[in-house]
């Protein structure tokens, strides 16, 4: 059974009417939930989205901070991302104009496997950008995110123990071993990033495939470069990560001879935070795509 949220649409279609007076409302859609926010479509148009967590002060806080964010980023960002209409801070809601397109997660598997190249490239490219805002001007803008190694296999362990039923038997082995070989190195610098930037949140033209947008920005923070690449390599598989790093790489001439292994360790660490998602709140699409990926990730 997945969880139950809340209904929120006639408190999105409240804050609509009092913020832009005017503003015809004619249909009121929930999309969905994930771990952090709740969204609802409005005439095709806007997205409400309402933040989860539990703290007022906290989440108004953190939909100022994003706000603040994505307009720094829509000047120079080449795929398109929200674009702030008002945000209700008291209630942690950002409304936005819709970015178009569908999520890649909603594609089939099939389909999503064809594009691994291009995608990976339009990301690449898209995170060399990203990661070159100046450090000084962003850090002021965004926490810090960085995890030490160790931390992070402690709790692929913990997840991985909690999952490992729903895993096939042919890939323990593989996962045991994993989770004893050494650590990556943990000397890498840090940049801005979306910090989150799943096939969830990848937005693609359902006709051509070109991505047309990226949302969901409230993990934004300070991280390794690595780490964004890693979920491109969870999600869309080994094509996709080299075609990313091949598009970086290119466009950035610092020297990060290690990003791809801690791409690779990243990866292998986050895949059972998304199959515990899946299984926990009954969403079929997490949880196939979690376990499509262990096949790259531990052949």
């Amino acid at each position: 059974m997945g969880a139950v949220e809340p209904d929120l649409t006639s408190e999105a279609r409240a804050l609509v009417r009092s913020r832009l007076p005017g503003y015809r409302i004619d249909t009121v859609v929930r999309l969905g939930a994930g771990l952090d926010n709740v969204a609802y479509d409005v005439n095709g148009d806007l997205i409400v989205r309402f933040s989860s967590a539990p703290d007022p002060a906290g989440r108004a806080a953190a939909v100022q901070r994003e706000a603040g964010v994505l307009a720094t980023v829509a000047t120079v960002s080449p795929l398109a991302v929200p674009r702030p209409v008002f945000v209700a801070a008291e209630r942690g809601c950002l409304v936005y104009h819709k970015v178009p397109g569908i999520p890649l997660l909603d594609l089939p598997r099939s389909d999503r496997s064809g594009l691994a190249a291009s995608v990976g490239t339009e990301l690449g490219g898209f995170l060399s950008v990203l990661n070159a805002l100046p450090v000084d001007r962003m850090g002021d803008l965004v926490d810090l995110d960085d995890q030490p190694f160790e931390g992070w296999r402690t709790d692929a362990a913990d997840l991985y123990h909690t999952v490992a039923d729903a895993i096939p038997g042919t890939f323990h082995s593989a996962i045991a071993a994993f989770l004893r070989t050494p650590l990556p190195a943990e000397d890498h610098p840090l940049v801005f990033s979306h910090n989150d930037l799943g096939i969830e949140h990848v937005l693609v033209d359902p006709n051509t495939g070109a991505v047309s947008g990226i949302i969901d920005w409230s993990d934004v923070a300070m991280v390794d470069p690595a780490f964004d690449l890693g979920l491109v390599y969870r999600d869309l598989g080994p094509v996709a990560l080299a075609a990313a790093v091949a598009r970086y790489r290119a466009s950035d001439d610092r020297q990060d001879p290690n990003l791809v292994e801690r791409a690779t360790f990243y990866a292998r660490c986050s895949v059972f935070e998304d199959l515990s998602y899946g299984l926990r709140f009954g969403w079929p699409a997490y949880t196939d795509k979690a376990l499509a990926s262990l096949t790259w990730l531990f052949p």
